[in-house]
């Protein structure tokens, strides 16, 4: 097996997945182009390791490994983004910089996301009664 093949699929897919990283500005979508990277580093290792002729063959042990931290990876992953969305309305990368609760100091962070559309209604309006009080 010629070790090319698979190492030009291997280095699209990572491409691939670093565009859609850099790119992308819903949070699901970078997660998938993470899992799409990690894919791409299971197959340069399999690959390697048939090449190799490896009689542990680590590589495929590696990649079981890699696999293993992957589902974990997208499981915390998604139960973040899902628990921003409940409380954010909104699962955009860009509008995720400031993870904080405002506090009552804060009048430009009090501002800025209860007037961002996708905002839920009754965030919004509890939101302008605190910055009032």
């Amino acid at each position: 097996m010629h070790l090319v093949f698979p190492a030009v699929l291997s280095m699209l897919l990572f491409c691939a997945g670093v565009y859609g990283v850099l790119a992308r500005r819903n949070a699901i979508l970078v997660l998938m182009a993470v899992e799409l990277m990690l894919n791409a580093v299971n197959l340069n290792l399999v690959a390697f390791d048939v090449w190799l002729r490896d009689r542990l063959h680590s590589g495929q042990a590696l990649t079981l490994f890699t696999i293993a931290v992957a589902a974990a990876e997208i499981g915390i992953g998604l139960a973040i983004v899902l628990m921003v969305y409940r409380g954010r309305g909104t699962s955009d990368v860009d509008r995720l910089r400031d993870t904080a609760e405002p506090g009552p100091g804060d009048q430009d962070a009090a501002d800025g996301p209860a007037d961002a559309p996708g905002t839920p209604a009754h965030r919004t309006e509890a939101h302008r009664t605190e910055a009032s009080a």
